[in-house]
């Protein structure tokens, strides 16, 4: 039996989706060419923990789409709260200026990453790739990853937002934090 229609429409969908809290990363890599390429993404996600295995999503009207589905290896670079000038500005512009004065490195495999701390990072191999909605979603093994001491960079409600504490909150009353 097919799914109902939905009751709402594209806007009142996104603010609802808005109302989940999510990191901010960077998706880094090469072009066929050797041109670097990389965008602002907020849809990552773990899949696996063996073999293990990432999601992010893209749109199928991003520019960058052709150039990133080509790629066999990229890095998911997990922004820190101080970062929040490279989130900006991977996020929008020529894709071609985005690396204008942005240092970067090569990751353990060889493949392109930010060189500033990163709260985190992901070097993958492009394992597969599905076609869903609006959206083409890229599914990477990872071969390498890292991750340091700083907290990371939020996105809510559409915007750059809070940045998690460094200790759970505890619920009032509770004698430890709820989450360990």
């Amino acid at each position: 039996m097919p799914a109902s229609p939905p009751d709402f429409d594209a806007t009142y969908f996104r603010t609802a989706l808005g109302r989940f809290a999510t990191g901010v990363t960077v998706v880094t890599a090469m072009t066929d060419d050797g041109q670097p390429i990389g965008m602002t993404v907020s849809s990552f996600n773990s899949v696996s923990l063996n073999p293990p295995l990432v999601l992010w999503s893209l749109s199928r009207d991003s520019t960058s789409l052709a150039a990133l589905q080509r790629c066999q290896r990229y890095v998911i670079n997990v922004l820190s709260a101080d970062q929040l000038t490279l989130a900006k500005r991977f996020a929008k512009g020529n894709a071609t200026d985005r690396y204008a004065g942005v240092r970067t490195q090569r990751a353990p495999g060889g493949t392109l990453m930010l060189a500033d701390e990163c709260a985190a990072w992901f070097e993958c191999h492009n394992r597969s790739r599905y076609e869903e909605g609006d959206h083409v979603i890229m599914v990477g093994e990872v071969e390498h990853c890292g991750h340091g001491s700083a907290l990371p960079l939020v996105y809510h409600a559409g915007g750059f937002d809070l940045t998690p504490q460094p200790e759970p909150v505890a619920e009032p009353g509770a004698a430890e934090p709820p989450f360990r």
